[in-house]
C-alpha cells in the first residue's frame, strides 16, 4: 500500500488549492490581484503547516509568486523584507550573540537562581525567572539551549529519597525541564523583541495604520501578563501537575556555587557587554517618553542597530581582541528574519489588493457574539493551531484577516490582533509546538505523554488568562482610541 508523507500531502494539497483558487474561484467582490494574493497565501500557508520546505524558504515564495501572478509588484514585495522591525531584530540578535560569547547569560541566570533560593520549589522558580528574563531579550530557542545544561547539572545532584514512593530524581527532572520550556515561551511575551509574533504585530500595525508601537507601549501590556502567567505556571507545575514531596534539595546550593565559581570573577568583556545591554534596555523603555524630547526621530530600531554597531567599536581588551567579530555575528538566525519579511509581504498583499476587507466582510457569522466569547474563541484557536505550526507564520497569516473582521464587528482591531499575538506564544503541549519544547524534549527526561498531559491544562490556563488580560487590562494600559474601531 502506497503511503504518503505529511510533506508530500502538503505539497499536493497546497498545489491543488493554489490552482483551484487561481483558475476557478470567482467573486464579484474580489479583484484579480486579490485572487492572486489569496492563491499564493493558501499555498504558502499550507506549506508552512506541513513543512514541505524549511519555513524560512517558504517565506521567500511571495518574491516569486506575487509579481508573477500580478498580485503585487516586485518592488513593493521585496520592500517588506527590509521593514524597520527586521533591523530591530537584527540588532537584538547581534547583542544576544555577544552575551552568549562572553557567558553573561550564565552569570545572570545563576545569580537569579542563587538569590531566589535553593530548595526544590525555589530552584524551579529561580530557573523560571532567569529563563523568562533572558527570553525577554534573547530568542527563546537560544535561551533554552543556554539554560538547559545548567538545569541538567542541578537535576543530577538530586538523589532519590528511599522513604518516599516516587523517584524524586525523575520527577524533578520532568518539572525543571518543563519549567525551562514554559518560561522561555512566557518570557518572550513581555517585550517587543522577545518573540517574533510581537514584532510581526508591530510591523503590521505600522504598515496598515501608520502607528508606531514602542518598546515601552508593548511592555505595559506584555510584562504584567507574562509575570502572572509565569507565576501560574510555577504553581501549576510544582503543586498540580507534579508532586514534590521532598522539598529540601541536598547539594543544590553547592552546585549553584560551583557553577558560579567555574565562571570566575566577572571579566572586563562581561562588564562591557552588561553595560551596553542595560543601557540599550533603558533606551528602549524610555524612548517614547524621555529620549524623544531631545531626539524626536529616535526609534527602537535605531537604538538596536546603534547598540550592535557599538559592540564592534568598544575598547579592546588586554589581548587586543574586540568584544565581537563579524564572523561571530553572522551566526544569528537569519531564517527568522526572512520569515518575518515573508509575513510582512503577505500583510502588504492583503492590504493593497483589498483581500483583507473582502475576507472581513465574509465573516458576518461572528456578529452578535459577546466580545469576551469571541476573544476566547480566537485565543483558543490560535493556541492549539500553534501546537502544529510556526507561531510567527500563524500570526503573519491571521493578522491581515482579523483587522478587517474587527471593523465588521465594530470592535477595535487592537483587541483581536493582540489576543492573537499573545496566544501564539502559549503552546505548551507538543515537542513540535515551540523550539523550547523541542529542546527540553531532547534532554531525555520527558516523554510525549508527559508533555501533553501537563501541557493541555497549561494551554487552558493561558487561554483564560490571555482572554481576561486583553478584555480588562489592555484598555487600561493602552489608548485604544488611536485606532478607530
Amino acid at each position: 500500500m502506497l503511503r504518503i508523507t505529511r510533506k508530500q500531502f502538503g505539497f499536493l494539497f497546497g498545489m491543488f488549492c493554489f490552482a483551484g483558487i487561481l483558475f476557478f474561484f470567482q467573486d464579484e467582490g474580489l479583484s484579480p490581484e486579490a485572487i492572486a494574493i489569496l492563491a499564493a497565501t493558501v499555498l504558502i500557508g499550507t506549506w508552512w503547516v506541513t513543512e514541505v520546505l524549511p519555513i524560512a524558504v517558504t517565506a521567500l515564495l511571495p518574491i516569486i509568486l506575487f509579481p508573477l501572478l500580478g498580485g503585487m509588484d516586485l518592488e513593493t514585495t521585496t520592500a517588506s523584507y527590509g521593514h524597520k522591525y527586521v533591523f530591530l531584530y537584527l540588532g537584538g540578535f547581534i547583542m544576544a550573540v555577544t552575551i552568549e560569547k562572553w557567558n553573561l547569560h550564565k552569570r545572570i541566570a545563576l545569580t537569579i537562581i542563587k538569590t531566589i533560593g535553593t530548595n526544590m520549589y525555589t530552584i524551579v522558580l529561580g530557573f523560571m525567572v532567569a529563563t523568562a528574563f533572558l527570553s525577554m531579550w534573547i530568542s527563546n530557542t537560544a535561551t533554552t539551549v543556554m539554560v538547559m545544561p545548567m538545569g541538567i547539572s542541578i537535576v543530577k545532584q538530586l538523589n532519590d529519597n528511599p522513604n518516599t514512593p516516587e523517584n524524586e530524581h525523575v520527577i524533578f527532572g520532568k518539572v525543571l525541564m518543563l519549567a525551562i520550556a514554559y518560561s522561555a515561551s512566557i518570557g518572550g511575551i513581555a517585550t517587543l523583541i522577545g518573540t517574533p509574533p510581537n514584532l510581526v504585530f508591530a510591523g503590521f500595525v505600522e504598515k496598515t495604520y501608520g502607528i508606531d508601537i514602542s518598546f515601552w507601549q508593548w511592555m505595559k501590556f506584555g510584562l504584567p501578563i507574562s509575570s502572572l502567567l509565569l507565576l501560574l505556571a510555577w504553581l501549576y507545575l510544582t503543586r498540580v501537575a507534579f508532586s514534590l514531596n521532598q522539598t529540601h534539595f541536598p547539594g543544590g546550593k553547592e552546585e549553584i556555587n560551583r557553577l558560579l565559581k567555574e565562571l570566575g570573577p566577572i571579566g572586563f568583556e562581561e562588564k562591557i557587554v552588561l553595560r551596553v545591554f542595560v543601557f540599550t534596555a533603558l533606551c528602549w523603555v524610555g524612548r517614547s517618553f524621555l529620549l524623544q524630547r531631545w531626539l524626536p526621530n529616535i526609534d527602537d530600531t535605531i537604538i538596536a542597530i546603534a547598540a550592535a554597531v557599538l559592540l564592534f567599536f568598544l575598547p579592546l581588551n588586554a589581548k587586543r581582541e574586540r568584544i565581537i567579530h563579524w564572523k561571530e555575528a553572522v551566526r544569528i538566525p537569519w531564517g527568522i528574519i526572512v520569515l518575518f519579511g515573508g509575513g510582512m509581504a503577505i500583510a502588504k498583499g492583503f492590504e493593497t489588493s483589498g483581500l483583507a476587507n473582502y475576507i472581513g466582510s465574509q465573516m458576518t457569522f461572528f456578529e452578535g457574539l459577546p466580545l469576551f466569547i469571541l476573544l476566547l474563541l480566537i485565543v483558543a484557536s490560535v493556541n492549539f493551531l500553534t501546537e502544529v505550526t510556526s507561531n510567527l507564520a500563524t500570526t503573519a497569516m491571521l493578522l491581515p484577516v482579523l483587522a478587517p473582521l474587527a471593523l465588521v464587528l465594530d470592535t477595535n482591531p487592537f483587541i483581536l490582533m493582540i489576543a492573537t499575538t499573545a496566544a501564539a506564544s502559549c503552546a505548551f503541549m507538543l515537542p513540535v509546538a515551540t523550539p523550547p519544547n523541542a529542546v527540553v524534549f531532547g534532554s531525555g527526561y520527558l516523554r510525549i505523554p508527559d508533555m501533553t498531559r501537563s501541557g493541555i491544562l497549561m494551554n487552558f490556563i493561558s487561554i483564560i488568562l490571555m482572554a481576561l488580560a486583553v478584555y480588562f487590562l489592555l484598555p487600561l494600559v493602552w489608548n485604544l482610541e488611536t485606532i478607530a474601531g
